[in-house]
């Protein structure tokens, strides 16, 4: 086929606007109830492909619609790149096209129904997987992400993380293809039943595996001073706020990144200023540190204050792409000059630990501290949890895409990372949403992007000892599901396998003997 051939077929147009349609379940829509049928239209054209080749290609171009709409808001830092972006990650979704026609095309059968229901929702989270490694830029958009208000279904991230919930959002969209393909009842029920399982599977395991006994109880203030010129600006409004607060006072007082812009260890007025704020409140102070070092590098540290001056520092370790630093930059640098990419690259931190705060009653609060864009990644939660961390917080700002999606599907993951480690969590955004989750996952409060002050919210905080399942078991489903599709690979490779029969055309019906 040529290249003008390529792009003149209006099925693969087609395929690309069903990308688009499973972005409808995420935030701020949240028309959640759809990504359990969304993948189905553009299954469905993979599995009408006249050949492999073709359905890898319009799994192809499914996957980079859904990309391309599910981050549409990275025009203003990456520009045209994100095309480029799309383009690339959507290849990741030509498995799932192979993976769809191979099981599903004419004759569908019991047993390939049956592989069907377990193979292309491991080709699915695979492709999650791939892209979610940080030097492809790390995950967003997991299709278990769209299930964030239901801690119903949120119970299958404390056993397998996220990627247990697109593995069961993606078996459900295949189990009704299958229905909708079937045409002898054994093949429809398989497909049902499977639809079934997955849909009570999160209800039952929300039942039988009850919330983390609280064993102490914390009030918490998420300082959000709202869109605002400059640092200096913004540091008095956060200032004020928390001169401000009312009673009765907070155990801890957490601001959202970049909201200092000197280097406390030099900048002796601003410190004793913060030092001050934290006497006044009788609390402790988590700022954020967007500055140039001493070294010359910028780091962005999560930095804890109290009233004898500065207690524990961490830096962030997983940047984000083209917003703090520019992949490769010696080739990708131009970006810069036609975006708002990082014209200098931040430099990122180099280990994680918590912080230990002391509350009111003089008791230490075992915290695991991150910062923004680090709450998209399951794997550094589960470190905080590993370590005995009692509760997660995360500083937060989304100026750059204010008026778009991305603040509040950004907040939506702190669910999922509260679901994963049975912590409760809070997000403090300097702009953007401020948010607070219990250890189940269940939204406790909530500040949006038009609102300024403080949310203070009281969280029940677990035994330090506690650990999910997913704490406890890491990466298994992603890992399995590689596992998968590597045996299916292979399977459908091997030398000698035998092919399916293809329906016979009118050319292929044979002569009626003579006798």
């Amino acid at each position: 086929m040529t290249l003008r051939a390529a792009f003149s077929d209006p099925v693969r147009y087609g395929s690309l606007a069903a990308g688009a349609l499973p972005v409808l379940a995420f935030p701020p829509l949240d028309l959640e109830a759809l990504a359990w049928v969304a993948l189905v239209p553009g299954l469905l054209l993979m599995q009408r492909a006249p050949h492999a080749r073709e359905a890898a290609v319009r799994g192809w171009w499914f996957g980079t619609g859904f990309v391309l709409t599910a981050m549409y808001w990275l025009v203003p830092t990456v520009g045209p790149g994100l095309l480029l972006i799309a383009a690339l990650f959507g290849v990741l979704q030509g498995g799932v096209g192979l993976a769809v026609w191979t099981l599903l095309r004419p004759p569908l059968t019991p047993g390939r129904a049956g592989a069907a229901l377990v193979v292309v929702p491991s080709a699915w989270v695979v492709s999650e997987f791939a892209r979610s490694w940080q030097a492809l830029g790390g995950p967003w958009a997991l299709l278990g992400a769209t299930q964030w208000r239901h801690p119903t279904v949120l119970a299958l991230a404390s056993i397998g993380g996220v990627w247990l919930v697109s593995a069961a959002v993606v078996t459900a969209n295949t189990g009704v293809l299958i229905i909708l393909l079937a045409d002898r009842l054994p093949v429809r029920t398989t497909g049902a039943a499977a639809t079934a399982l997955v849909l009570l599977a999160g209800p039952l395991g929300f039942w039988l595996q009850p919330g983390p006994v609280p064993v102490r109880y914390e009030s918490v203030a998420l300082v959000q001073p709202g869109v605002l010129p400059d640092v200096a600006t913004r540091f008095d409004a956060s200032a004020r706020i928390t001169a401000d607060l009312p009673g009765p006072r907070p155990d801890l007082i957490v601001w959202g990144e970049s909201s200092v812009g000197t280097d406390l260890t030099r900048d002796t007025a601003t410190l004793a200023r913060l030092r001050a704020l934290s006497a006044s409140a009788d609390a402790e102070l988590l700022v954020n540190e967007d500055a140039r070092k001493a070294d010359g590098t910028i780091s962005k540290d999560a930095v804890l204050i109290g009233p004898d001056g500065i207690r524990a520092r961490y830096a962030k370790m997983r940047l984000v792409p083209f917003g703090e630093y520019i992949p490769l930059r010696p080739l990708l640098g131009w970006i810069a000059g036609i975006s708002r990419a990082a014209a200098e690259n931040r430099t990122p931190g180099t280990s994680f630990h918590l912080f230990d705060p002391t509350d009111r009653t003089g008791r230490q609060l075992p915290l695991g501290v991150l910062i923004c864009f680090e709450s998209a990644f399951p794997d550094m939660a589960r470190t905080a949890a590993d370590q005995g961390a009692q509760l997660i917080v995360y500083q937060s700002a989304t100026s750059s895409f204010q008026d778009t999606a991305a603040p509040d599907q950004h907040a939506s993951l702190a669910a999922l990372r509260a679901a994963e480690t049975g912590r409760p969590v809070v997000q403090a955004a300097l702009t953007g949403v401020s948010v607070a989750f219990d250890a189940q996952g269940r939204q406790l409060a909530r500040y949006g992007t038009g609102r300024t002050g403080a949310l203070t919210v009281r969280l029940a905080l677990p035994d330090a000892r506690s650990r999910t399942w997913y704490d406890r078991v890491g990466d298994v489903v992603p890992w399995t599901a590689v596992l998968v599709s590597a045996c299916a690979t292979a399977l459908a490779l091997r030398p000698g396998r035998r092919r399916h029969p293809q329906p016979l055309g009118p050319e292929r019906v044979p002569a009626t003997p003579v006798p």
